[in-house]
């Protein structure tokens, strides 16, 4: 059988082949030349960092000086099983407070603790202790509870003021935000004399509002000033999604310093009080002058020693008691007023006290009781 050759190669594949060629040659080469260049890798030097900026150390000092004083909280609920009448406990809700003495008194929200069947604090040494409510006040939105903690264990907040606060200035939180503790945040005060209507639905006044960064599991922790010192409690948020938005508030310690020796020696807020009954808010909207009626001033209290006098009937008839307009020289027109201006007096003060009685206008002196 004649020879037949194979058909030649077109210039193609021929191509093709010395290009294949050629790159798994590059790759071996690539490799041999690589190989030396990992072996001889060696960390980075270090830049030596020097001392740290005056203000840096400032906040490293209040976050060391203050977080022994923060505790964190956490609150359940006891269930019982319907069929087999066994008692449950059910985690309810986390927050976070601060010592307030060395008598074992722990300062937070009453929302952190509102409605819970069990309150457990957690100290900086990381024991855990069970706290029992001393005292509370829904519309202030403060709570005082109680430890058994040693006074070696305890380290008491250092108390500071809030009135002297200018928009701008620096302040900082620390809390236990989603249940992660000793949390540290910084911001500025960014408002002053804010009002909110709570988790409680109290309308909390004068708030401070800051951009420090404040969420769930914050509420109850302090705000600090730049000296270290409290100037608030953290309460609130305002957010969408239920989580920092930059928009926090917080209770002023001039309010947290009146309302805690109150909860601590009587279980609840003694206030400011005229001492008489007024007419509730639907009879007050009838009235043709603004003001709060007052139904009954009970006889040899300072009120009716001042000359208040209250709603009577006579021969059949009803005869209207005195009408407050005013406390201080400032206008009543509701109960939120009424609250506003004798929270800003002091039991056994004097206040001047504006009425309408029978079409006239009178001011009367009238010594503040005491009322929880």
């Amino acid at each position: 059988m004649p020879y037949s050759p194979p058909p030649p190669r077109s210039r193609f594949s021929s191509l093709l082949a010395l290009v294949a060629l050629l790159a798994v040659l590059g790759l071996i080469w690539g490799r041999r030349e690589l190989a030396p260049v990992r072996e001889a890798a060696q960390p980075r030097p270090v830049e030596a960092r020097g001392d740290l900026a005056a203000d840096e150390q400032a906040t490293i000092a209040i976050f060391r000086n203050n977080a022994p004083a923060v505790v964190y909280i956490t609150t359940s609920d006891l269930r019982r099983d319907f069929f087999s009448l066994n008692v449950y406990e059910i985690p309810r809700g986390t927050g976070s407070g601060f010592i307030w003495d060395d008598q074992g008194h722990i300062v937070t929200n009453f929302h952190v603790i509102e409605d819970a069947s069990r309150v457990e604090v957690t100290l900086n040494d990381g024991k855990a202790w069970k706290a029992v409510v001393v005292g509370a006040s829904p519309e202030k939105d403060v709570a005082v509870l109680q430890i058994g903690a040693p006074k070696s264990s305890l380290t008491p907040i250092t108390v500071g003021e809030s009135r002297n606060l200018q928009v701008g200035q620096k302040v900082f939180a620390i809390g236990n935000p989603f249940g992660l503790d000793h949390t540290m945040t910084a911001g500025i005060v960014s408002a002053l004399g804010r009002e909110l209507n709570s988790a409680t639905g109290q309308t909390l006044r004068d708030l401070i509002q800051t951009d420090a960064a404040i969420n769930p599991g914050n509420s109850g922790g302090p705000l600090l000033d730049s000296a270290g010192r409290l100037v608030g409690i953290n309460t609130a948020i305002y957010s969408q999604s239920g989580e920092n938005a930059g928009i926090g508030f917080a209770v002023p310690v001039e309010v947290v310093n009146r309302v805690v020796p109150d909860l601590i020696r009587y279980g609840k807020l003694i206030r400011p009080d005229l001492g008489v009954t007024f007419a509730n808010e639907t009879i007050n909207r009838r009235l043709k002058d603004h003001g709060l009626l007052i139904l009954n001033v009970p006889p040899g209290s300072a009120a009716a020693k001042a000359g208040l006098r209250g709603t009577k009937r006579l021969a059949g008839e009803i005869v209207l008691g005195d009408i407050v307009e005013s406390i201080n020289g400032q206008p009543v027109r509701s109960f939120d007023d009424l609250r506003q201006e004798l929270d800003k007096c002091a039991i056994g003060q004097t206040v001047p006290v504006g009425i309408v009685r029978d079409g006239r206008r009178l001011t009367l002196g009238v010594r503040l009781e005491g009322a929880g």
